[in-house]
């Protein structure tokens, strides 16, 4: 018998072969990374505007991440949460930093940071009702995607994330995203949270208004709801503030995170005011892989070079101009441009017709795009890219779109 370790096959051939058809992949094999750029199997360079779908905030292969990374894996790993270490603390020193007084708790995913949430909304809620299990509802906004594990796809109500999946999780109601009456007409005495993305980033970039967050915020004081943020995609300097939120001026109970966090690292947290960060306790909640030494010193070599390198304000700053840039093509090409939205370098051009073709057509001439929602291309550069390249892109879109493909 031959040795699996031996046989010589293609990419394409194991995953055809191995790995589960659960993704629509490209027909791209990726082999390496420096910056904003990737290279595949051909040799074939790539301008890539998706960043792992808004994870690598520095690009690929930033030379203070890597030798910081490094430098962990050679000291400590993993130590689990029974046991403190010094990379977890000063993290969450920084996050609270950003985010104001309360306390964090490290996971994995922004699947599980939702979770989280949801597990801290029931707990929020039976300390309202004074011991019963009887208030529990969450209102999310329809088009909401919270992750595909069942409390986040429960939350999440699109027909393409729950079917096949029911029953699902109870207790959730949704309302029409920056309509307040549509949420303020779903509280009852037995909700316990309001839960929304900032801007949604999987539905075709819908940013919540400044003044619905505002009503939303005051509602949920008033009715002694937690005001639950996602901020998993939207988050980590995307839009030129660490949280997009900020834009605003709100105040949440909790905000969810991940993605950028950790540059390329999996790790997800969430932040939770003062106020409510004793709901949970021992027993609770835990995570094995959760803030461990070496998924730390990730998140914490990110925010060194986002605050060394002035990244947020470069992103206000550059952005401007790039989106103006893309917004100029719903003018020159109205037949197939539909509209423009979204903040920083969190945007999302929507189309007239099917992007399939589209997506495949700046692939070919260089730049890497992902999809959001129905017929929107959704761009993400790293935090670090430069004028040149959001230049770029838009002169590869432009292409595309005289081409009329």
């Amino acid at each position: 018998m031959t040795s699996p370790s031996i046989v010589r096959t293609s990419t394409a051939e194991l995953y055809d072969a191995h790995v589960m058809k659960n993704y629509a992949r490209a027909a791209l094999t990726l082999v390496r990374g420096r910056g904003t750029q990737v290279w595949d199997d051909a040799g074939n360079r790539y301008l890539d505007f998706t960043s792992g779908i808004a994870v690598n905030a520095l690009g690929h292969c930033h030379p203070h991440w890597v030798a910081t990374v490094q430098r962990q894996a050679g000291e400590l790993i993993h130590v689990s949460n029974l046991f403190r270490n010094p990379n977890q603390g000063e993290l969450a020193r920084r996050l609270v930093g950003y985010a104001g007084p309360g306390r964090v708790f490290f996971c994995n995913s922004g699947a599980e940071a939702d979770e989280a949430l949801i597990k801290l909304a029931r707990l929020h809620g039976v300390a309202k009702s004074g011991g019963e299990e009887k208030c529990y509802k969450i209102i999310c906004a329809k088009n909401a995607f919270h992750g595909r594990m069942f409390g986040g796809m429960s939350a999440t109500p699109q027909e393409k994330i729950q079917k096949g999946f029911r029953p699902l999780v109870p207790g959730f109601a949704f309302g029409e995203l920056n309509n307040l009456e549509s949420f303020a007409a779903l509280v009852d005495d037995s909700t316990a949270a309001i839960f929304v993305e900032t801007i949604q980033g999987e539905s075709g970039i819908n940013p919540c208004t400044p003044e619905f967050l505002h009503g939303l915020r005051e509602l949920c004081t008033k009715r002694n709801l937690l005001f639950l943020l996602d901020e998993v995609q939207c988050g980590l300097g995307r839009t030129g503030r660490f949280y997009s939120f900020e834009h605003a001026g709100v105040t949440p109970d909790a905000i969810a995170m991940a993605k950028g966090l950790g540059g390329g690292m999996p790790i997800g947290a969430i932040w939770v005011r003062d106020r409510h960060a004793e709901l949970f306790q021992p027993g609770n909640h835990g995570t094995t892989f959760g803030g461990t030494p070496l998924a730390c010193a990730a998140a914490l070599a990110v925010l060194e070079v986002i605050e060394r390198d002035g990244l947020l304000a470069q992103v206000r700053t550059q952005s401007a101009p790039w989106i103006a840039a893309l917004q100029k093509l719903l003018v020159d090409f109205p037949q197939q441009v539909v509209a423009v939205r979204g903040q920083g370098y969190l945007i999302g051009v929507q189309l007239a017709s099917d992007l399939g073709p589209y997506l495949v057509a700046l692939r070919e001439r260089g730049l890497l795009a992902v999809s959001s929602g129905n017929n929107v291309i959704r761009f993400l550069p790293p935090l670090n890219a430069s004028a040149d390249e959001l230049a770029t892109s838009v002169e590869i879109f432009r292409a595309v779109l005289a081409a009329k493909v």
